[in-house]
């Protein structure tokens, strides 16, 4: 019984020690930046102090009066809203049809991928020429049918369905990809068992392909969440958060007070806020759609 639980205390010693140089960087790299952006926000480091002042919850509590965050909570929320549910059904027309393809499989694949290939920056440039007014490529489109032209970057109503499309357009031959795996790991048995018993098209989507998907479409809808938060590149090179903050989104906005306004205590405070939004989704989908998974 001694031997068993010294070769037992081996074994879990062994195996820590082979995790330990993942769990120095993920402490260095991760929970130490997270713990020290939770105090930081706890103080006023401002360029009006030149000593960092500990004022307690009144960051927070200043946030909730600012009428710029509450505008760009509803952005972001608009942008997800916008960008998650639409790439993901779109992937997964896309993985159908990639999957089926007879003739140009790989084509069709890389077609469908190409744009995730391209650099956040190179394809706000690309969209921003399309985008143009007067000169650009869909001001040209419209004007051939005779329709007027439209800002879409310099209107308020406007913008943020500019910015949706752009990211619908750049992110979901990424997520394809996964569709596309998992939909080779379904049986060809179950397909051919329900063509043999004359079931259609969509009642074998909706009770064959879907079901089996799930697995993939926790993990795309929480990688997608986290997406629409993070992906702020394009506003630099596009609008900036404009007109009038109508396509600002929360980490372009940590970026203007961390290092246009150089106030870090509210920079520190509203990174808390976007990892506890983002630790509520990654909860709610681990928590609601896990329940649902048939895995296999």
């Amino acid at each position: 019984m001694g031997v068993t639980k010294i070769n037992l205390w081996k074994t879990n010693i062994f195996a820590w020690l082979l995790l330990l140089p993942s769990l120095i960087f993920l402490f260095l790299f991760t929970f130490y930046p997270i713990a020290k952006t939770i105090r930081l926000s706890l103080y006023q480091a401002d360029l009006a102090t030149q000593v960092p002042l500990f004022i307690g919850l009144d960051n927070y509590s200043n946030l909730m009066d600012d009428a710029i965050f509450w505008k760009v909570m509803y952005n972001n929320f608009w942008f997800a809203l916008g960008t998650v549910p639409t790439s993901i059904a779109l992937a997964i027309l896309m993985a159908i049809f990639a999957n089926k393809a007879l003739r140009g499989t790989g084509m069709v694949r890389t077609a469908f991928f190409y744009p995730t290939m391209i650099p956040m920056i190179a394809v706000a440039n690309i969209w921003l020429f399309i985008y143009t007014p007067q000169y650009g490529l869909l001001s040209r489109v419209m004007k051939s049918f005779s329709a007027g032209d439209i800002n879409w970057l310099g209107s308020p109503q406007m913008v943020m369905w500019a910015m949706v499309f752009m990211v619908i357009w750049k992110e979901a031959g990424y997520f394809m990809i996964f569709y596309l795996a998992g939909l080779q790991n379904i049986s060809p048995d179950l397909y051919e068992s329900a063509h043999v018993d004359g079931v259609g098209r969509w009642t074998v989507f909706r009770k064959i392909t879907f079901p089996l998907l799930m697995p993939t479409t926790l993990f795309v809808t929480i990688v997608a969440l986290t997406n629409s938060f993070k992906l702020v590149d394009h506003l630099m090179i596009m609008t900036k958060g404009g007109p009038n903050n109508a396509s600002n989104l929360l980490l372009y906005y940590i970026y203007e007070t961390a290092f246009s306004f150089w106030d870090q205590g509210v920079a520190s405070t509203l990174t808390v806020v976007m990892i506890a939004v983002l630790l509520l989704f990654a909860a709610l989908n681990f928590f609601g759609l896990d329940k649902k998974i048939h895995y296999h």
